[in-house]
């Protein structure tokens, strides 16, 4: 028989038959594959790693910003609440001053310079109370308000309207929405 015409049985033992390579290249190719498809490749599973560990990271770092900032705010407001706490106990130590000079400029006098006097110092302390944020609180002629008066009487007048403040024996302040101290008033009907 000629080399180019073979017998289709011996076509099939050759296919079936390894071909020759080298020793070295088969192992390595059979190998790989395996290899591969056992284990998963350790540089993957480490950059896996390193993702999570950089990303529970990030998440501690963002967290402590927040609790950071958190903590800012809340120094913030407690710094401003104290600062206008001690504002507002000062300005209330100079009220009974306030009261007394108050009751002083409704005394009648015959000297003239000693009404000035008290008037003049009755206008510092008005000037020193509102720069330390103090306002009076409106009372007469206003509608009663629990949140800003104290009534200790009542009376029947109808010539003035329900729950109007007719009198007021002593005033109130606040510091900004604070009331420091209530004013003491006298409502009709």
């Amino acid at each position: 028989m000629s080399k180019d015409k073979k017998k289709p049985e011996d076509l099939a033992a050759e296919e079936q038959a390894p071909q020759s390579q080298p020793a070295g290249e088969a192992a390595e190719q059979s190998v790989q594959p395996e290899g591969a498809a056992e284990s998963p490749n350790p540089l993957l599973e480490e950059l896996e790693a390193l993702k999570k560990d950089l990303s529970d990271q990030e998440d501690k770092f963002l967290r402590l910003a927040a609790e950071y900032d958190n903590y800012r705010r809340r120094s913030q407001k407690e710094k401003e609440s104290a600062w206008a706490d001690a504002k507002a106990e000062t300005a209330a130590a100079f009220l009974p001053v306030y009261d007394n000079l108050e009751r002083a400029l409704k005394q009648d006098t015959a000297d003239e310079a000693y009404k000035k006097g008290v008037e003049m110092t009755m206008n510092q302390l008005k000037d020193v109370l509102s720069k330390l944020g103090m306002e009076e609180i409106p009372a007469l002629g206003e509608t009663f308000d629990p949140n800003l008066h104290n009534a200790v009487m009542h009376v029947e007048d109808d010539s003035v309207g329900e729950n109007i403040i007719v009198d007021v024996f002593q005033a109130g302040f606040k510091a900004g929405d604070k009331v420091v101290r209530f004013a003491m008033v006298k409502v009709a009907n």
